[in-house]
């Protein structure tokens, strides 16, 4: 089964063509960080005219990296929410417009699954289930159970900002530019990340949700108690010791719901899983816990429609399917999984 994927919910237009959920023939994605730098995060307004500009050349450049056309796709999977929703609604027309075309099968994608379902692209026989999820990204941090293809069990999630989000908003606040979370991991590694002592939002000993709010203020709070300029080494050690303090609050979760839950597989996906610490803790503390680490490739962590087609095939062969009056959705919290 050959699926075309589309995704739209927040800064990125994106397709791809999968063949039975594991197999990427192409994965286009336009990005539009160059157009959000100048505003320290992304526009919402801006975001959703540059998806109307841009989906229908990505969806061709899509089909035709594949070889293949609308007239050889078996079905559609698009990105309903959550997400931007003048974003989510550019790609999910799209997406029904063609299926109503060519009367194809077509699902909504949550677009939470669709960055777990990235690890059935890059993780073959190595993955297993059950095993433990965290997605961790610009707009979302959550835990979950991941017992087949097609069925996830909320664990824990952020109570206030995502781990991406409070990368981001430190960014700005220390005038390093956005994206935050690329710039703050490459100088945390010329950092001292015990330079500063920031808080470890763990809650209570049991709690498998995050808070990342209080982090967040403290280092604003650190930044305007300091009188003068900040040297580059000095830059460089808030950046690590921050970053330290969310690697430590996530490790130490996921690692405590792999124990929770008498899971022996962790995996880590979403924007933020492309950080080289986190991967780095996470992989040393799963090491000495028996406990195996998976993550995708960069390419995959990111937003793209790659996941959105794995996703949407596995909902398919589960009998799903999407109908004219499916709408888009903004808000995780109001949607089941």
């Amino acid at each position: 089964m050959k699926i075309l994927g589309i995704e739209s919910s927040c800064d990125e237009t994106a397709a791809a063509v999968v063949r039975d959920g594991r197999e990427i023939l192409s994965n286009v994605v336009a990005s539009q960080v160059d157009l959000h730098r100048k505003y320290g995060g992304v526009v919402p307004e801006l975001a959703s005219r540059k998806h109307v500009e841009a989906i229908l050349p990505v969806v061709d450049e899509a089909l035709g990296r594949a070889g293949e056309s609308l007239e050889t796709i078996d079905a559609i999977a698009v990105t309903q929410g959550p997400g931007l929703v003048g974003s989510l609604l550019v790609g999910l027309a799209v997406g029904k417009s063609l299926a109503y075309v060519r009367n194809l099968p077509w699902v909504g994608v949550n677009h939470i699954y669709g960055h777990v379902a990235a690890m059935f692209l890059s993780s073959g026989d190595a993955l297993r289930f059950p095993f433990i999820a965290l997605v961790v990204s610009g707009g979302h941090t959550s835990l979950f159970r991941v017992s087949s293809p097609t069925q996830m069990t909320l664990l824990g999630r952020t109570l206030d900002d995502a781990a991406g989000e409070a990368f981001d908003k430190v960014a700005k606040f220390m005038g390093l530019g956005y994206p935050g979370g690329v710039v703050i991991d490459r100088l945390a590694r010329e950092g001292n990340p015990s330079a500063v002592c920031f808080p470890r939002a763990l809650l209570d000993a049991n709690s498998l949700n995050f808070s990342f709010s209080g982090l967040k203020t403290a280092v604003l709070n650190y930044l305007k108690e300091f009188t003068g300029e900040f040297s580059p080494s000095q830059i460089r050690d808030i950046a690590a010791s921050f970053q330290e303090a969310v690697v430590d609050t996530l490790a130490a979760k996921v690692m405590r719901a792999a124990r929770q839950e008498g899971v022996k597989l962790v995996t880590l996906v979403g924007g933020v899983a492309c950080n080289t610490r986190l991967r780095e803790k996470v992989a040393r503390e799963g090491e000495g816990a028996g406990v195996a680490v998976l993550f995708p490739p960069p390419s995959l962590c990111t937003d793209n429609a790659a996941m959105v087609a794995a996703a949407g095939y596995h909902f398919l062969r589960d009998g799903r399917r999407g109908d004219l009056s499916l709408n888009a959705y903004s808000r995780f919290s109001t949607q089941p999984i």
